[in-house]
């Protein structure tokens, strides 16, 4: 069977320093993963290092529905590969974030196997 992979890109008005240093920042990573308006994420918590962890807990109503990973590659300012684990994926499923420089801004891709 082949892998199922999702890619994603969007560009921020903010520079690659910036957004790739979000996306290890526990508070500013809660942001980028609530789902929607009738969601929140009442914890966070990130150890952005190859070999850290993170952990992120939606919650909807009275469900909390856990999402947590290893860091498996940090690259300062180009790329951050981390495994996703949840209720809702497979065993082995990665995220690969890749970050360059787009004008004053900073395209982002996202790829999720």
């Amino acid at each position: 069977m082949s892998d199922l992979s999702l890619t994603i890109s969007k560009t921020i008005a903010a520079p690659v320093e910036a957004v790739f240093n979000a996306w290890l920042n526990a508070e500013t990573l809660a942001k980028f993963m609530t789902p929607g308006p009738d969601m929140s994420v009442p914890r966070a918590s990130s150890d952005g290092r190859e070999g850290g962890r993170f952990e992120i807990v939606m919650a909807a109503s009275d469900q909390e529905i856990p999402h947590a990973g290893t860091y498996l590659e940090v690259k300062p300012h180009e790329r951050i590969v981390f495994t996703w684990e949840s209720p809702y994926s497979v065993d082995g499923s990665t995220v690969t974030l890749t970050f360059k420089p787009a004008g004053g801004g900073t395209d982002v891709e996202l790829t999720h196997v």
